[in-house]
């Protein structure tokens, strides 16, 4: 049947040729050992694209299971208070207050004010013995002169303490 269509479209009579109009037929349709499945590559593009972003994305942070807390856990025989080591409990945080009275600095640790620098030092390194991950806040009044603000920071440090921040007052 090829040969027919062949023939009819070029007749020669003469030395002209006879073009008739006929259909074309891709040559992809006379192909039958090539393959007709899609291209891989713009799947595979699209897979590694999306395994990059949920690498990006992942928090790689380990998660804490043994938190410490005061629940209660119920016996066979009914509730009961889980007792709890002090050394695993949450210390509060130490708040140390700098002021200024009479041209000198003055100190409070939490609430309880300490009569000079080496007191201080003591407090807080006997807190930093329990525990040296308990934040310190330091909270100089205005009138404070930096360089007392900094050394108590500088102590704080030479303490073990590892969190040490600054109290921020409101202007309202």
């Amino acid at each position: 049947m090829l040969i027919e269509i062949f023939l009819l479209a070029f007749q020669t009579n003469t030395n002209e040729v006879h073009v008739t109009n006929t259909m074309r037929i891709p040559s992809h349709h006379f192909e039958s050992s090539g393959r007709r499945d899609a291209t891989m590559t713009p799947m595979i593009d699209v897979v590694f694209l999306l395994l990059i972003f949920f690498i990006c994305t992942a928090s790689f942070q380990i998660i804490e299971h043994n938190l410490p807390s005061q629940i209660q856990i119920e016996a066979s025989g009914g509730a009961s208070d889980a007792s709890i080591d002090p050394a695993e409990q949450d210390l509060e945080p130490v708040i140390v207050t700098i002021g200024w009275h009479n041209g000198r600095p003055t100190w409070t640790m939490s609430g309880e004010p300490c009569a000079d620098w080496d007191v201080l030092k003591q407090r807080l390194a006997a807190v930093a013995a329990i525990d040296n991950g308990v934040p310190v806040i330091l909270d100089p009044v205005a009138e404070v002169p930096l360089g007392y603000v900094i050394e108590s920071y500088d102590l704080s440090r030479s303490t073990g303490f590892s969190q040490i921040q600054f109290a921020a007052r409101s202007n309202g």
